[in-house]
C-alpha cells in the first residue's frame, strides 16, 4: 500500500497508509475500535478500493486487475464468513468446497487429491475428529478452527484472519494461538496478517507489527520495537504496560 487513503463521505476509514508485507513475514495488525484494522485487512483482501493512492496485491495492482482471479490466491477468514456458512453443512464440505469458493457442497465434484487436503488441514488444525459434524453444532472455537482450515484449503498466497480469536473463552483462545503459531513456523506457510484487538493474542511466531489509531499507522516494523509501552498508550489512548514473557504479550494500564 503505498500512500492509500480510504473515504466514506466525510469520513476517513484510513489516511495516507503505507504498508508492505513479503512472503516470509507474519504480521498482526492491533488497534482499538474504529482504528481503520478491517478496512486495511479488505483492501489487503481485494474486497475494497482505496479513495487515493495505490495497493498491490500478489504483484497485481487493485483497479487494474480481476478481483475475480486474484480472490482465490487469498486465504481470508472473517466474522462475516462465519454467519454466512450454513449450519447444516458438514465441517468437511466446509473446508473442501473452498476450491470452487463456495460455502458447502452442492453438485460439484472433488478429487481424492482435494479430499485428503480438506482432511489433513482438520488434522492440522484439531479438527478431524469433528470433519463429519454439521457446522452448527460447532463451539465458536471449533468454527475458528474450521474456517482457517477452510481458509488455507486453496492453498494461498496470502492467508489474513480477521480477529479469529473473538469470542472465544480462555482455553479456546490459547489452543488457537498455539496452532496459528505453529502453521506460522512452516516455511511453507504463506504471508500472514492476523487482525486483532489484544497483544495478549499475538501468536510467538508471529514476526512483524502495525499500530493503528484512528486510520493512521501509529507504528510499524518488527514486532519488539511495535509493541512497547509508548507505542500502545498512543495508540490506545492510556497509558499502559506491557511486558514480553516466553514469546507472548500482555498489556495492563499503568
Amino acid at each position: 500500500m503505498d500512500d492509500v487513503s480510504v473515504r466514506r463521505g466525510p469520513t476517513t476509514l484510513l489516511h495516507d497508509v503505507d504498508w508492505s508485507v513479503e512472503l516470509d513475514e507474519r504480521w498482526v495488525v492491533l488497534g482499538p475500535n474504529g482504528a481503520g484494522k478491517t478496512t486495511l485487512l479488505r483492501m489487503a483482501a481485494a474486497e475494497l478500493h482505496p479513495s487515493s493512492g495505490s495497493v498491490h496485491v500478489l504483484g497485481e495492482r487493485l483497479g487494474r486487475v480481476d478481483v475475480f482471479e486474484l480472490r482465490p490466491r487469498i486465504g481470508f477468514c472473517s466474522a462475516a464468513l462465519a454467519g454466512r456458512v450454513p449450519g447444516d453443512e458438514i465441517v468437511r464440505d466446509v473446508v473442501v468446497s473452498a476450491g470452487y469458493a463456495l460455502l458447502g457442497r452442492w453438485r460439484e465434484q472433488y478429487d481424492t487429491l482435494d479430499l485428503n487436503r480438506a482432511e489433513w488441514l482438520l488434522d492440522a488444525l484439531g479438527m478431524r475428529p469433528l470433519a463429519g459434524r454439521l457446522f452448527g453444532t460447532l463451539s465458536e472455537g471449533e468454527r475458528k478452527r474450521a474456517l482457517i482450515a477452510r481458509a488455507l484449503m486453496a492453498d494461498p498466497e496470502l492467508l489474513l484472519l480477521d480477529e479469529p480469536a473473538a469470542g472465544l473463552d480462555l482455553g479456546g483462545r490459547e489452543d488457537l494461538v498455539a496452532r496459528l503459531s505453529m502453521l506460522a513456523e512452516d516455511p511453507d506457510a504463506p504471508a500472514s496478517v492476523l487482525v486483532t484487538h489484544h497483544v495478549e493474542e499475538i501468536p510467538p511466531s508471529y514476526t512483524h507489527g502495525l499500530l493503528l489509531r484512528g486510520g493512521e499507522v501509529v507504528a510499524q516494523g518488527l514486532l519488539p520495537d511495535v509493541i512497547t509501552e509508548q507505542n500502545l498508550s498512543q495508540a490506545f489512548g492510556l497509558p499502559l504496560r506491557v511486558r514480553h514473557e516466553d514469546g507472548r504479550y500482555t498489556a495492563r494500564r499503568g
